[in-house]
């Protein structure tokens, strides 16, 4: 659709431009030099849409429909003739150079891309190794117990299954911080996603005696956006406040529209806080003051909100609670 939007305002940018050289007949020739420079802005158009393979032929189209005016409309001298053929070379050369820059651009941004995507397998070996060795350690050693005979058969089966388990989640975690967010976004009301990321959290939250409450607009707040990777992030946060509530305390979630026109998400809880040394630490991958768990999880909620081309902030005070607000652009 995009694309079809950018072919649509260049083939109309050069068909108008073309047209006004045509349509003044007159020869005023500061009129005709505007007009000329205006053939920057369909070439600029392509170039920065489609590169090179954009640039050329938006040129070539150029010249095809303004050869003809010059042609037809003999009545210049040589000197304007010259000036106009150097203005058409210079439209040229700028195609060429700035299809060229752009082409560059995108093809080091895939490089920088596929460097950190290397980094990340790198970072996921090490956290692996690292991460999987208790779990490991403690399988070893109540399979070695029950192949010889001691202590509680089922009990030790049961710590065998939950460290299993809990290898099973590090891998993923580690898996989906390390490979490329791949979105498939669509428009939709962010109300029911943020609806369903409550309903995920809430039983923990019984568990731990922690209410959840949910503010939500009556009118919609559409934006395009992939649900689940979105309630994923909702859902790593929700947890968060829980996990840092005592018991009677309240986590409330709310979503509305900002003052910009842009849709925020917060969840907000009066629990622990963080200090300013985790603050300023939580998005880092691996980091984490938690006796369980990868410290991927806000790391990972970070990169998916970044992928939606939307903002995140945190504010956190130790024993005055944290809140985090997310914000979601309405358009593409």
């Amino acid at each position: 659709m995009r694309k079809k939007f950018y072919v649509a305002a260049i083939v109309l940018t050069t068909l108008s431009v073309s047209f006004l050289h045509y349509w003044e007949t007159s020869e005023t020739q500061v009129l005709h030099t505007i007009y000329l420079e205006l053939y920057y802005i369909p070439v600029l158009i392509a170039a920065f849409a489609f590169g090179l393979r954009g640039a050329i032929p938006t040129y070539i189209l150029i010249v095809l429909l303004y050869l003809p005016y010059v042609l037809i409309f003999k009545t210049e001298t040589i000197l304007s003739l010259a000036n106009k053929l150097t203005h058409i070379f210079l439209i040229g050369f700028f195609a060429l150079l700035f299809g060229f820059l752009v082409d560059r651009d995108r093809r080091l941004r895939g490089e920088s891309e596929k460097a950190r995507y290397l980094a990340g397998l790198g970072q996921a070996a090490a956290a692996i190794v690292h991460e999987l060795k208790n779990p490991l350690i403690t399988i070893t050693g109540f399979a070695r117990r029950i192949r010889e005979g001691k202590g509680d058969v089922a009990a030790g089966v049961r710590t065998i299954e939950e460290s299993a388990e809990a290898m099973q989640e590090i891998v993923a975690d580690v898996l989906d911080f390390a490979k490329p967010a791949k979105l498939s976004p669509r428009r939709q009301d962010i109300r029911g996603v943020v609806r369903k990321a409550c309903d995920t959290c809430r039983a923990k939250a019984e568990k731990a005696g922690v209410a959840l409450s949910l503010n939500l607009p009556d009118g919609p707040l559409d934006a395009p956006v992939d649900a689940l990777s979105l309630e994923r992030a909702i859902v790593n946060f929700i947890d968060n406040g829980v996990d840092a509530s005592k018991r009677g305390q309240v986590v409330t979630i709310s979503a509305g529209l900002s003052e910009k026109d842009a849709i925020t998400v917060r969840v907000r809880d009066d629990g622990m806080g963080m200090d300013k040394e985790t603050l300023e630490n939580v998005f880092i991958p691996f980091y984490t003051r938690k006796s369980a768990g990868t410290g991927l999880g806000m790391a990972i909620a970070k990169k998916i909100i970044e992928e939606h081309r939307g903002g995140l902030r945190i504010k956190s005070r130790p024993a005055e609670g944290t809140e985090v607000t997310i914000t979601l652009r309405q358009k593409e």
